[in-house]
């Protein structure tokens, strides 16, 4: 080896060490950023050239040391990890949320829910049971009556804004996803141009990992990477980026409960129209809120649940309250009816307008103070009406708690699941930042490191620099 050969072994050792340098300054500097990805500088030893002549001593050195790139160190498997944890819990998340809503809209247990209200309804048929020829009963009990029916107009309706809602918030689930999709091919392109070209896209990386997880959180999309340094992400096994190319979604079907209740799905469709098959989800928040709006779906299904009551309340009463008839033996008309056209739990209204409108019993046969068919319907909130065969009916109250009971223990289920997703999501994310993120402390110690190296680098450079001036200003002149 020349001496000349040692200016460039210790100016190699410079430009590493000052790479390093670069390296832990923009760790440092992204030590917040949200999605950053801790760089370490990658070196190698430089083997020495084989050397030959008179001269040679036949002890060769290595050349100095070789930059060879900026490692990103991510871990592809915790990645992934993340990606999937995220689409679980996003699915959970929806579905918790929305029931969490339609439970809340109960007001159960509580003075403000049906339930309190039913025991005043069977309480003012009680009152007026007892014979009492004063109107007050009577206009209490209709009032009473009026308000039942709002509630459950009302509680039908929450269910038909929580749907609206949901079908809303998927509207602008998809916006969001089409939106990362083309980001996400945009940066395959700039990753694989900048990688061709020999230069680092670490950061670019860390933009489209951020990205990737975003899709895999709406969608459970998954990833798979290529050699080019560009990613396909996958929804269903269909690709929605692949390459620099990025497909378009749009949702089509129903719009509103309505929809729902006529059997129409809301479902993810291509919006490149040639391709015409549905896209199936498999996981993530759309996949959840499409749970949520399917015609078989939890929403549907609440909806169900205060029609039948609905249907049941008017039944149970009206077999009864039509048996009773007037002072001219004329039978009663029925206490609910249904506006034809709607839902039954927005279309339940109460019949008689006005106290003296209501019949309480057999009026012709068991005068004017018979109050047994009001008696018989105030048994149904106490579970003992029978019907005309003996046989027990089964009260309104029951089907009501049961309802509830239902609604209560899906979101409880549901609840539990999300906060199980939400503990292993938050987990992976932490193992993943455990691997990835920067570390202060260590970043000092390789500052101090690169910081001692630089400065050893620079002493060698500056001795091998004296020996040349030595070698070629001061050869020959000893003795003279």
């Amino acid at each position: 080896m020349s001496t000349f050969s040692g200016l460039n072994t210790a100016y190699s050792g410079l430009v590493a060490a000052r790479k390093g340098l670069d390296v832990v300054g923009q760790n440092i500097s992204n030590a917040n950023t949200v999605g950053y990805t801790r760089q370490r500088v990658t070196t190698s030893a430089v083997g020495s050239l084989a050397e030959t002549g008179q001269l040679t001593s036949g002890l060769r050195v290595g050349e100095g040391v070789s930059v060879d790139g900026i490692a990103r160190l991510g871990n592809a498997q915790l990645d992934a990890h993340v990606r999937n944890s995220a689409a679980a819990a996003g699915y959970t998340a929806v579905r918790a949320n929305s029931l969490s809503s339609i439970e809340t809209s109960l007001n159960e247990p509580g003075e403000n829910g049906i339930s309190a209200k039913l025991d005043e309804f069977w309480a003012g048929w009680q009152e007026l049971s007892n014979g009492s020829d004063s109107a007050t009963p009577a206009a209490l009990l209709l009032s009473t009556a009026g308000e039942l029916t709002t509630m459950i107009a009302q509680g039908y309706q929450a269910v038909s804004n929580e749907y609206s809602s949901v079908r809303g918030d998927l509207g602008s689930m998809v916006t969001e996803l089409n939106t990362a999709a083309s980001q996400v091919a945009a940066l395959n392109v700039q990753i694989r141009t900048t990688l061709a070209t020999g230069g680092s896209a670490n950061e670019l990386l860390d933009q489209r990992e951020l990205l990737t997880t975003t899709i895999s959180a709406l969608t459970g999309a998954s990833v798979v990477a290529q050699s080019d340094g560009t990613v396909n992400v996958l929804i269903g096994g269909n690709a929605l980026v692949s390459g620099g190319t990025a497909s378009a979604l749009k949702l089509v079907g129903g719009t509103t409960l309505d929809d729902a209740m006529a059997g129409t799905k809301v479902t993810l469709a291509w919006a490149d129209d040639s391709r015409t098959s549905d896209v199936v989800v498999d996981g993530g928040e759309i996949a959840g809120a499409l749970t949520l709006l399917a015609p078989t779906g939890d929403l549907k299904r609440a909806a169900d649940g205060y029609n039948e009551f609905a249907k049941d309340l008017a039944e149970n009463v009206n077999t009864i309250y039509e048996t009773g008839t007037n002072a001219s033996g004329d039978l009663s008309d029925p206490f609910f009816t249904f506006a034809p056209g709607t839902q039954p739990a927005l279309g339940l209204s109460v019949v008689p307008v006005k106290a003296s409108d209501i019949i309480a019993g057999d009026l012709a046969g068991g005068g004017a103070y018979d109050g047994s068919v009001a008696d018989a319907i105030a048994q149904l909130g106490a579970g003992q009406a029978v019907d005309e065969f003996g046989a027990a009916v089964d009260s309104p109250n029951t089907k009501w708690s049961d309802f509830v009971s239902t609604i209560a223990v899906a979101t409880q289920s549901e609840l539990q699941q999300a906060n199980l997703a939400s503990t292993t999501a938050t987990y992976a994310s932490s193992q993943q930042l455990a691997n990835s993120s920067v570390d202060l402390d260590e970043e000092n110690v390789n500052l101090l490191m690169f910081q001692t190296a630089y400065q050893g680098a620079a002493r060698v450079l500056t001795a091998v620099d004296e020996m040349l001036d030595t070698l070629i200003n001061r050869t020959g002149l000893v003795g003279r």
